[in-house]
């Protein structure tokens, strides 16, 4: 019968062997690519058969969305490196080497901009917007607020039927013209408002069937007088300031939302619908259903393996890593039942 020591012998030289093996197979070329399509097949050969509710219940996918999505901190580092890299692109030099136009043609941006106008969703919007009081409240607002702003000082009043109003005032009673149009404001409001609100309401109505139109034809001649500026031409009406904005912005909704049952209920209906439509079509199928495939596996595997096993290797790590793999077993009583099984025939030999 072996000794002890000539067991734990037997196991290192078994160990090193093995350890030599797995780094060759690794880091040859030829014999990585064919392992890695060996592997490839074998696992599409029993995704051939295998159902996704066969190889996993929706409760645990369930779980793990729920997690991702409202257990799992975006405090620290997260919205800090969105920012930071937000902010990068922001002040990209790219955005001043390409135009609007170098990245998308006036033929795909005017069947877009159609696209969109025609789009259900668009029109029920733009017709309930037109068709809601608040939008002449905000119009008649805008107009008697516009009116009082150039009574008050109409040197500074930009529209010239309201400073034609004040020069008219001020010919009538000379110094006066001031106290007079605060006196007469009230008046001058009212009318304002009947005026503004009976024509507000009008033109919407009257432009209600064609709003989209209206929408599509603005972004049209919006494009055409901007397709040539640079992409950076966004500067001029988003500061970096306003991008630290949206970061925080966005962070702070998305801190509040996801703790709602709302977004848990979603996600637990979406993932249910995904298992009640693919839970008996197997893996393979799955796969090609989101665009992986054979190919695609294989490229990936080869162009992700060479590289990291090459740098693991040369800092000394891949030994490590393939040795402690292996080593449990040839110090396990696994090893040790077995060597002693087959202890008289190798001693034999």
């Amino acid at each position: 019968m072996a000794t002890p020591d000539e067991a734990a012998d037997l196991a290192t030289r078994l160990l090193d062997a093995h350890v030599a093996h797995e780094l060759g197979q690794l880091l040859d070329p030829q014999a990585f690519e064919s392992a890695i399509v060996e592997e490839v097949d074998r696992f599409l050969a029993m995704a051939d058969t295998l159902t996704l509710s066969q190889a996993v219940d929706p409760e645990p996918v369930q779980a793990v969305a729920r997690k991702y999505a409202a257990q799992v901190p975006v405090e620290g580092a997260i919205p800090e490196l969105v920012g930071e890299i937000a902010r990068l692109l922001y002040r990209h030099g790219v955005n001043d080497e390409y135009r609007f136009s170098d990245l998308i043609g006036d033929r795909q941006f005017d069947e877009l901009t159609t696209a969109v106008g025609e789009l259900g969703v668009v029109r029920r919007i733009v017709r309930r917007v037109l068709s809601e009081p608040s939008t002449v409240d905000t119009a008649v607002e805008m107009v008697t607020r516009a009116v009082d702003a150039a009574l008050e000082e109409p040197e500074a009043a930009g529209e010239p039927s309201a400073a034609e109003l004040s020069a008219w005032l001020r010919s009538r009673v000379g110094r006066g013209a001031r106290g007079l149009a605060r006196s007469v404001r009230p008046v001058i409001d009212g009318t304002v408002e009947r005026v503004t609100r009976t024509g507000a309401a009008i033109v919407l109505r009257g432009n209600e069937s064609d709003a989209e139109g209206l929408l599509v034809d603005a972004a049209r001649e919006v494009w055409r007088t901007n397709r040539d500026e640079p992409v950076g031409a966004y500067r001029d009406l988003v500061a970096e300031e306003d991008v630290d904005d949206i970061v925080v912005l966005v962070f702070e909704f998305w801190r509040e939302f996801r703790n709602t049952a709302f977004l848990r209920t979603l996600l637990d209906e979406g993932v249910g619908y995904v298992f009640d439509k693919y839970g008996d079509t197997p893996l393979t199928e799955l796969l090609g259903e989101v665009g992986v495939f054979r190919a695609d596996l294989i490229e990936e595997g080869l162009r992700f393996g060479p590289p990291v096993i090459a740098r693991l290797h040369e800092r000394g790590f891949l030994d490590e890593v393939v040795r402690h793999r292996l080593a449990g077993f040839y110090q396990s009583p696994r090893f040790r039942a077995a060597f002693e099984e087959g202890q008289g025939p190798v001693g034999g030999r």
